[in-house]
Protein backbone atom coordinates (compact mmCIF):
# COMPACT_ATOMS: atom_id res chain seq x y z
CA UNK A 1 0.00 0.00 0.00
CA UNK A 2 1.68 3.21 -0.80
CA UNK A 3 2.59 5.80 1.76
CA UNK A 4 0.80 9.14 1.67
CA UNK A 5 2.89 12.06 1.12
CA UNK A 6 2.67 15.19 2.81
CA UNK A 7 2.49 18.21 1.59
CA UNK A 8 5.82 20.21 1.55
CA UNK A 9 5.31 23.31 3.90
CA UNK A 10 4.13 26.42 2.50
CA UNK A 11 6.67 29.00 3.77
CA UNK A 12 6.94 32.99 2.53
CA UNK A 13 9.87 34.89 3.99
CA UNK A 14 8.25 38.86 3.58
CA UNK A 15 10.87 41.36 2.15
CA UNK A 16 10.38 44.81 0.65
CA UNK A 17 10.50 45.49 -3.33
CA UNK A 18 13.91 46.86 -3.92
CA UNK A 19 12.84 48.01 -7.64
CA UNK A 20 16.09 48.60 -10.24
CA UNK A 21 18.21 48.71 -6.98
CA UNK A 22 20.54 46.11 -5.18
CA UNK A 23 18.76 44.07 -2.69
CA UNK A 24 19.80 45.06 0.62
CA UNK A 25 18.76 41.45 2.67
CA UNK A 26 22.03 39.50 1.32
CA UNK A 27 20.79 36.39 3.28
CA UNK A 28 17.70 35.73 1.47
CA UNK A 29 18.49 33.91 -1.48
CA UNK A 30 20.66 31.82 0.52
CA UNK A 31 17.83 31.32 3.34
CA UNK A 32 15.19 30.33 0.82
CA UNK A 33 17.72 27.88 -0.75
CA UNK A 34 18.23 26.29 2.29
CA UNK A 35 14.57 26.04 2.61
CA UNK A 36 13.81 24.40 -0.29
CA UNK A 37 16.23 22.11 0.13
CA UNK A 38 14.87 20.87 4.05
CA UNK A 39 12.17 20.32 2.04
CA UNK A 40 9.94 23.41 2.48
CA UNK A 41 7.91 25.40 -0.52
CA UNK A 42 9.66 28.52 0.38
CA UNK A 43 9.23 31.73 -1.51
CA UNK A 44 10.48 35.26 -0.88
CA UNK A 45 7.38 38.18 -1.41
CA UNK A 46 7.32 41.95 -1.08
CA UNK A 47 4.67 42.65 1.97
CA UNK A 48 3.24 44.63 0.15
CA UNK A 49 2.34 42.82 -2.77
CA UNK A 50 -1.15 42.99 -3.98
CA UNK A 51 -1.54 40.05 -5.77
CA UNK A 52 -0.17 37.99 -2.47
CA UNK A 53 -2.66 35.65 -0.88
CA UNK A 54 -1.10 35.41 2.48
CA UNK A 55 -3.77 32.75 3.81
CA UNK A 56 -2.02 30.21 0.73
CA UNK A 57 0.96 30.13 3.10
CA UNK A 58 1.41 28.06 6.40
CA UNK A 59 4.08 30.30 7.67
CA UNK A 60 4.96 34.28 7.02
CA UNK A 61 8.06 34.75 8.30
CA UNK A 62 8.95 38.60 8.45
CA UNK A 63 12.70 38.87 7.33
CA UNK A 64 13.48 42.04 5.59
CA UNK A 65 10.34 44.75 5.26
CA UNK A 66 13.11 47.30 5.80
CA UNK A 67 10.93 49.89 4.32
CA UNK A 68 8.26 49.58 6.58
CA UNK A 69 9.18 52.44 9.25
CA UNK A 70 8.29 55.25 6.37
CA UNK A 71 4.76 53.57 6.11
CA UNK A 72 4.02 52.49 10.19
CA UNK A 73 0.02 52.65 9.19
CA UNK A 74 0.35 50.57 5.90
CA UNK A 75 2.58 48.28 7.70
CA UNK A 76 0.39 48.10 10.86
CA UNK A 77 -2.43 47.20 8.59
CA UNK A 78 -0.70 44.58 7.01
CA UNK A 79 0.59 42.89 10.29
CA UNK A 80 -2.94 42.75 11.38
CA UNK A 81 -4.33 40.96 8.09
CA UNK A 82 -1.79 38.64 8.00
CA UNK A 83 -1.93 37.51 10.97
CA UNK A 84 -5.50 36.61 10.76
CA UNK A 85 -4.79 35.06 7.24
CA UNK A 86 -2.23 33.05 8.86
CA UNK A 87 0.24 32.12 11.23
CA UNK A 88 2.96 35.19 11.63
CA UNK A 89 6.41 35.36 12.87
CA UNK A 90 6.77 37.15 14.69
CA UNK A 91 2.98 37.13 15.78
CA UNK A 92 1.33 40.00 15.12
CA UNK A 93 0.41 41.45 18.50
CA UNK A 94 4.13 41.16 19.45
CA UNK A 95 5.01 43.22 16.11
CA UNK A 96 3.03 45.60 16.76
CA UNK A 97 4.39 46.31 20.22
CA UNK A 98 7.67 46.53 18.99
CA UNK A 99 7.03 48.68 16.20
CA UNK A 100 7.06 51.69 18.69
CA UNK A 101 10.22 52.19 20.58
CA UNK A 102 8.28 53.30 23.60
CA UNK A 103 8.47 49.47 24.35
CA UNK A 104 11.92 50.80 26.14
CA UNK A 105 9.55 51.89 28.77
CA UNK A 106 8.06 48.51 29.59
CA UNK A 107 11.16 46.92 29.57
CA UNK A 108 12.21 49.53 31.99
CA UNK A 109 9.33 48.79 34.27
CA UNK A 110 9.94 45.26 34.05
CA UNK A 111 13.36 46.06 35.74
CA UNK A 112 15.30 45.29 32.68
CA UNK A 113 18.43 47.97 32.40
CA UNK A 114 17.80 49.94 29.37
CA UNK A 115 19.40 52.88 28.16
CA UNK A 116 17.42 56.25 29.67
CA UNK A 117 15.40 57.22 27.41
CA UNK A 118 12.72 60.32 27.63
CA UNK A 119 10.08 60.97 24.78
CA UNK A 120 8.82 64.03 22.95
CA UNK A 121 5.42 63.61 21.32
CA UNK A 122 3.91 65.92 18.65
CA UNK A 123 3.21 69.43 20.80
CA UNK A 124 5.18 68.59 23.71
CA UNK A 125 8.21 71.19 24.85
CA UNK A 126 11.12 70.77 23.35
CA UNK A 127 13.26 69.61 26.15
CA UNK A 128 17.02 68.87 25.83
CA UNK A 129 19.80 67.51 28.18
CA UNK A 130 22.28 70.78 29.04
CA UNK A 131 24.82 69.08 30.63
CA UNK A 132 25.93 65.70 28.19
CA UNK A 133 26.32 64.43 24.38
CA UNK A 134 22.76 63.07 23.45
CA UNK A 135 20.81 61.14 20.74
CA UNK A 136 17.94 61.97 18.99
CA UNK A 137 15.66 59.65 16.46
CA UNK A 138 12.48 58.55 15.78
CA UNK A 139 10.38 56.20 18.54
CA UNK A 140 9.03 54.28 14.45
CA UNK A 141 12.52 54.60 12.69
CA UNK A 142 14.88 51.60 11.18
CA UNK A 143 18.40 52.08 10.10
CA UNK A 144 19.33 54.85 12.05
CA UNK A 145 16.51 56.92 9.83
CA UNK A 146 16.43 60.54 11.30
CA UNK A 147 18.96 59.82 14.40
CA UNK A 148 21.87 62.13 15.03
CA UNK A 149 23.86 63.06 18.16
CA UNK A 150 24.03 66.21 20.08
CA UNK A 151 26.34 68.04 22.34
CA UNK A 152 24.48 71.07 24.32
CA UNK A 153 25.93 73.37 22.08
CA UNK A 154 23.97 71.62 19.53
CA UNK A 155 21.06 72.91 20.73
CA UNK A 156 19.16 75.05 17.99
CA UNK A 157 20.24 71.89 15.35
CA UNK A 158 18.94 69.58 17.68
CA UNK A 159 15.27 71.82 18.23
CA UNK A 160 14.91 71.60 14.51
CA UNK A 161 15.55 68.20 13.87
CA UNK A 162 12.96 67.70 16.72
CA UNK A 163 10.40 70.08 15.07
CA UNK A 164 10.86 68.11 11.60
CA UNK A 165 9.67 64.79 13.03
CA UNK A 166 6.66 66.51 14.65
CA UNK A 167 5.93 68.20 11.79
CA UNK A 168 5.82 64.56 10.17
CA UNK A 169 3.83 63.04 13.61
CA UNK A 170 6.83 61.58 14.53
CA UNK A 171 7.02 61.03 18.29
CA UNK A 172 11.04 61.77 19.07
CA UNK A 173 12.98 59.71 21.59
CA UNK A 174 15.78 61.32 23.61
CA UNK A 175 18.78 59.59 25.43
CA UNK A 176 22.21 60.19 26.71
CA UNK A 177 24.83 59.22 24.20
CA UNK A 178 26.60 56.07 25.33
CA UNK A 179 30.38 56.96 25.22
CA UNK A 180 31.30 53.09 25.35
CA UNK A 181 29.72 53.17 22.13
CA UNK A 182 32.91 55.01 20.33
CA UNK A 183 35.30 52.38 21.72
CA UNK A 184 33.31 49.00 22.39
CA UNK A 185 30.45 49.64 20.06
CA UNK A 186 27.20 48.14 20.41
CA UNK A 187 26.62 44.10 20.65
CA UNK A 188 23.95 42.24 18.73
CA UNK A 189 23.12 38.79 20.20
CA UNK A 190 20.36 37.08 17.92
CA UNK A 191 17.96 34.48 18.56
CA UNK A 192 16.37 31.91 17.16
CA UNK A 193 13.96 28.90 17.48
CA UNK A 194 14.15 30.40 21.10
CA UNK A 195 18.09 29.91 21.64
CA UNK A 196 21.15 31.90 20.98
CA UNK A 197 22.27 31.76 17.64
CA UNK A 198 24.83 33.74 17.40
CA UNK A 199 26.44 37.50 18.33
CA UNK A 200 28.18 40.26 16.53
CA UNK A 201 29.74 43.77 17.26
CA UNK A 202 29.39 46.63 15.16
CA UNK A 203 30.97 50.00 15.19
CA UNK A 204 29.44 53.72 16.24
CA UNK A 205 26.23 54.13 13.91
CA UNK A 206 26.18 58.46 14.81
CA UNK A 207 29.51 60.01 13.90
CA UNK A 208 29.12 63.45 15.71
CA UNK A 209 28.01 66.05 12.68
CA UNK A 210 26.16 63.59 11.12
CA UNK A 211 23.02 65.40 9.86
CA UNK A 212 19.78 63.46 11.17
CA UNK A 213 18.91 62.66 7.50
CA UNK A 214 22.35 62.11 6.37
CA UNK A 215 21.99 58.78 4.92
CA UNK A 216 23.99 56.55 7.57
CA UNK A 217 25.35 52.57 7.45
CA UNK A 218 23.26 50.50 10.02
CA UNK A 219 25.92 47.85 10.85
CA UNK A 220 29.63 49.43 10.42
CA UNK A 221 32.38 47.12 11.20
CA UNK A 222 30.62 44.16 12.42
CA UNK A 223 32.56 41.08 13.77
CA UNK A 224 31.73 37.97 14.90
CA UNK A 225 31.12 38.33 18.94
CA UNK A 226 31.67 35.94 22.17
CA UNK A 227 29.09 37.34 24.33
CA UNK A 228 30.11 37.31 27.78
CA UNK A 229 27.75 35.90 30.74
CA UNK A 230 26.47 39.37 31.85
CA UNK A 231 25.51 40.21 28.13
CA UNK A 232 23.39 36.67 27.70
CA UNK A 233 21.72 37.71 30.99
CA UNK A 234 20.10 41.15 30.08
CA UNK A 235 19.51 39.53 27.02
CA UNK A 236 17.32 36.70 28.36
CA UNK A 237 16.02 39.03 30.70
CA UNK A 238 14.87 41.14 28.14
CA UNK A 239 13.29 38.89 26.38
CA UNK A 240 11.66 37.44 29.26
CA UNK A 241 9.99 40.76 29.47
CA UNK A 242 8.17 40.74 26.33
CA UNK A 243 4.23 40.62 26.55
CA UNK A 244 3.71 37.67 24.60
CA UNK A 245 -0.61 37.69 24.37
CA UNK A 246 -1.00 34.71 22.21
CA UNK A 247 -2.65 31.88 24.03
CA UNK A 248 -0.71 28.72 23.68
CA UNK A 249 2.05 30.11 21.47
CA UNK A 250 5.39 29.28 21.36
CA UNK A 251 8.70 31.25 22.11
CA UNK A 252 9.55 33.93 19.61
CA UNK A 253 10.40 32.36 16.62
CA UNK A 254 13.81 35.19 15.91
CA UNK A 255 14.91 37.95 18.22
CA UNK A 256 18.28 40.44 18.17
CA UNK A 257 18.65 42.28 21.26
CA UNK A 258 21.30 44.94 20.90
CA UNK A 259 23.65 46.19 23.93
CA UNK A 260 25.77 48.51 25.26
CA UNK A 261 27.95 49.36 27.87
CA UNK A 262 26.48 51.91 30.30
CA UNK A 263 28.29 54.41 32.78
CA UNK A 264 28.17 51.82 35.54
CA UNK A 265 30.17 49.13 33.33
CA UNK A 266 27.84 46.97 33.26
CA UNK A 267 25.68 45.47 30.10
CA UNK A 268 21.88 47.48 29.24
CA UNK A 269 19.70 47.40 26.18
CA UNK A 270 19.72 49.67 23.42
CA UNK A 271 17.17 48.20 21.49
CA UNK A 272 15.28 45.18 21.01
CA UNK A 273 14.48 44.44 17.80
CA UNK A 274 11.44 41.71 17.46
CA UNK A 275 10.37 43.00 13.65
CA UNK A 276 12.71 42.40 10.84
CA UNK A 277 16.72 42.03 12.07
CA UNK A 278 19.04 41.46 10.00
CA UNK A 279 20.38 38.26 11.09
CA UNK A 280 24.20 38.25 9.57
CA UNK A 281 24.23 35.29 8.00
CA UNK A 282 26.58 36.47 5.24
CA UNK A 283 29.23 36.77 8.61
CA UNK A 284 27.68 33.87 10.40
CA UNK A 285 27.57 30.90 7.73
CA UNK A 286 27.77 28.02 10.18
CA UNK A 287 23.66 29.63 11.45
CA UNK A 288 21.89 29.30 8.09
CA UNK A 289 21.41 25.71 8.89
CA UNK A 290 19.94 26.27 12.27
CA UNK A 291 17.71 28.84 11.04
CA UNK A 292 16.27 27.31 8.37
CA UNK A 293 15.47 24.43 10.85
CA UNK A 294 14.12 26.37 13.34
CA UNK A 295 12.13 28.06 10.68
CA UNK A 296 10.21 24.55 9.12
CA UNK A 297 9.80 23.63 12.70
CA UNK A 298 7.48 26.67 13.02
CA UNK A 299 5.56 26.13 9.72
CA UNK A 300 4.78 22.42 11.13
CA UNK A 301 3.95 22.89 14.47
CA UNK A 302 0.57 22.11 15.45
CA UNK A 303 -1.80 24.69 15.99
Amino acid sequence: MPVARTAAPRIALATYDSGPEAHADRDLPGLVGALREAGADAVAVSWDDPAVDWSGHDLVVIRSTWDYSWRAAEFAAWVEKCGKATRLANPDEVVRWNTDKRYLGDLTKAGVPVVPTAYLAPGDPVDLPTAHEYVVKPTSGAGARFAARYTPEQRDTAVRHVERMHAEGLTAMVQPFVTSIDTAGERALQFFGGRLLHASRKGAVLAPGTAYDADKVAHPDLVPWTPTEAELAVAERALAAVPVAVPGAPELLYARVDLVTGEDGQPCVMELELVEPNLFLWLHTDSQARVAEAILAAATAPH
